[in-house]
């Protein structure tokens, strides 16, 4: 796992285990990074924020540090980047999606996940080229 990653936090709410990693948009919005019941995780969408709270302006950088994050957050869930079996990827401009399906398959190339990719007008932050999130089955 990456370096310089967000620090997640792990709460029992409501007979789920969620997992907050400190983004201000979390109490907000009123949603968690991730959330876990039984051996179903999903990862809520995420943008690829670096840790000085700025954004690489190459997609396929955001990429790879929404990955990283996303990895952190299932493993603090007990969870392995190799649980996931659903990806959705969200960019703000599809020309350049070979360099998000470069990350993407580096990281899910033999795990083979089912995958979406689809271009938005805009995300939440003008910044973010792309968000992604995924859905894990533990075991």
């Amino acid at each position: 796992m990456a370096a310089n990653l967000p620090t997640f936090t792990v709460t029992d709410r409501h007979g789920k285990k969620t997992c907050g990693s400190g983004s201000s948009w979390e109490p907000k919005l009123g949603y968690s990074r991730a959330v876990r019941k039984g051996n179903v995780i999903a990862v809520t969408g995420t943008v690829g924020i670096g840790p000085d709270g700025k954004y690489s302006a190459d997609v396929g950088a955001q990429a790879k540090r929404s990955l990283e994050i996303i990895e952190g957050a299932l493993e603090a869930l007990g969870a392995k980047i190799t649980d996931v079996m659903r990806t959705r990827m969200f960019v703000t401009n599809i020309t350049e999606w070979e360099k998000v399906a470069a990350v993407h398959g580096t990281v899910f190339g033999e795990i083979r996940p089912a995958t979406t990719i689809v271009e938005v007008a805009r995300l939440i932050d003008a910044d973010a080229l792309i968000e992604i999130e995924v859905d894990a089955i533990v075991g």
